[in-house]
Order: structure tokens, then C-alpha cells, then sequence
């Protein structure tokens, strides 16, 4: 199953293009872009729906205060949901419970279960010559790979909206 996963920010978010089938990240569509970007790419995708949900990180509360990144990184998910129109929102809390089976899970900690889930740093990120399947993930797209792990484990193809 191929997805489409989003860590959405307030000026650029993370796009990963991941194909399950594979076990790998395809470089075409992924990277840290900036979110007129990653609204541009959604819109221009004809054939979405034959592909695969969006998933994308639901923004939410947990009791303290926020501020105008938080409303304008809202804003955006909207927006990137709308443009795809088949999307599954998840919060991160989900994500880190089904990947580390810990509510404290940090990011290094999920970044580690990728990593494992993968065969282990040489294998799954492998070198510059022998690049693994999770060789350009950095920074926030390991946040959106794990959206996209979430998504293939435990939707099986099945798509929301909502």
C-alpha cells in the first residue's frame, strides 16, 4: 500500500512518500518542504485516491496553553486534508503507543523502533553507497514515517476521511 504521511509544521511541514509494499521511502515527493509546497503536490495528485490515504498528525490539546504556530500548523492540516480529500488524522500519542507501547516515548525512542523495525541502522539506513530504504529520512520525516507505519499496521487499506 502506498501513503502519503504528513508531520504538519506552521511554514513547512514533512512529506513522506512511503510504499509499504516495498518497505521503503520513495525520494520522489519526500523531503521538508514548505507547506504552499506540500498544498501545491496534494492538489496536482489526479490519481490519489488509487494510492493510498493521507496520513497526517492531528494537532492536539493537552491542557496547555498554545500559541499562534500551533493555530497556523492547525490551519495548514486542514488545508492538506482538504486538497487530499481521503486523509486519516492521528494523534501522536496513538502513533507512539502502537510503535514503542509507551505513552513517554520521546522521538529518539521511535525513531530507534523504525530503525529496528527495519533491520537495524547499517541495514536500514545503510551508506552513501549502499543506500537502505530509510536512507533520506531526517528530521521530521521520521515523524511522518511513523505516521506511515501506524497507518499500513493497522488500517490495512482502509480509508477514512476523516
Amino acid at each position: 500500500m502506498r501513503i502519503l504521511a504528513i508531520d504538519p509544521g506552521p511554514e513547512e511541514s514533512a512529506l513522506l512518500d512511503y510504499d509499504g509494499d516495498l518497505g521503503r521511502v520513495l525520494p520522489k515527493a519526500t523531503g521538508i518542504k514548505a507547506n504552499a509546497e506540500v498544498l501545491q503536490y496534494l492538489q496536482e495528485q489526479d490519481a490519489f485516491g488509487a494510492n493510498g490515504p493521507l496520513v497526517i498528525e492531528q494537532v492536539c490539546h493537552y491542557g496547555m496553553p498554545v500559541g499562534a504556530e500551533v493555530f497556523e500548523t492547525v490551519w495548514w492540516t486542514g488545508r492538506f486534508c482538504e486538497a487530499a480529500g481521503d486523509f486519516i488524522r492521528v494523534p501522536r500519542l496513538t502513533v507512539k503507543m502502537h510503535l514503542c507501547r509507551s505513552a513517554r516515548a520521546k522521538d529518539a525512542n521511535v525513531r530507534q523502533a523504525l530503525i529496528d523495525r527495519f533491520g537495524g541502522k547499517a541495514k536500514a539506513i545503510g551508506t552513501k553507497k549502499a543506500p537502505g530504504p530509510l536512507y533520506d529520512v531526517k528530521s521530521h520525516l521520521w515523524s511522518a514515517l511513523a505516521l506511515a507505519v501506524w497507518a499500513e499496521d493497522t488500517q490495512g487499506g482502509s480509508r477514512h476521511g476523516h
